[in-house]
């Protein structure tokens, strides 16, 4: 299940690959997070007969650092913001769908983004999702390395703790602003 130590390492291991993406060793991300929380949702959206008129969920950027989704599989409702449109994330058999959290485009000085999405709900069938993200420690100072900041462009954000950006997350317009706007350099 989603839960799972094994869901946990699964994020560890993409955590790891994205590290050696940017040229970094291997646990370089995983330590700059600190002590990890795991927190789950399951998501029940039933039937509504006028779509248009709710979301399941607004728009929004996850604030931890990767969420690992496991999507319905009879009908879809996540939807990401690619060039201004909202595109449909169809389901797959035996997959998940993994979304990068600010977090993780904070420490990767804006290589890696965190995706714009939502849910929404459809006319005939109800719909669930499990998400399991993975969050960093709340003193986890997140600042992104040398490496990615002494090629001329400097950090992208400043030096902020989890739950400074946590905090700040949850006090503004949750669908117009993105979070990481208030910590730019």
């Amino acid at each position: 299940m989603l839960g799972t130590p094994r869901v946990r390492e699964l994020g560890f291991r993409i955590q790891e690959l994205i590290s050696e993406s940017l040229g970094l060793e291997k646990d370089h991300i995983k330590s700059v997070l600190g002590e990890q929380g795991q927190h789950m949702a399951v998501n029940f959206y039933p039937p509504c007969p006028e779509p248009e008129l709710t979301y399941g969920l607004p728009a929004h950027t996850d604030p931890n650092a990767l969420t690992i989704l496991l999507q319905d599989q009879s009908v879809a409702g996540l939807q990401v913001l690619k060039d201004g449109k909202w595109v449909a994330v169809n389901p797959h058999p035996d997959a998940f769908v993994i979304n990068i959290g600010d977090q993780l485009q904070a420490a990767s000085n804006g290589r890696y983004k965190s995706v714009w999405h939502r849910a929404v709900t459809n006319t005939d069938k109800a719909r669930m999702s499990v998400a399991s993200f993975l969050c960093p420690g709340d003193n986890a100072m997140i600042t992104p390395p040398k490496a990615l900041t002494d090629d001329g462009t400097g950090a992208v954000y400043r030096d902020f703790t989890y739950a400074e950006y946590y905090k700040k997350f949850w006090s503004r317009d949750l669908e117009k602003e993105h979070c990481l706007e208030f910590f730019k350099n």
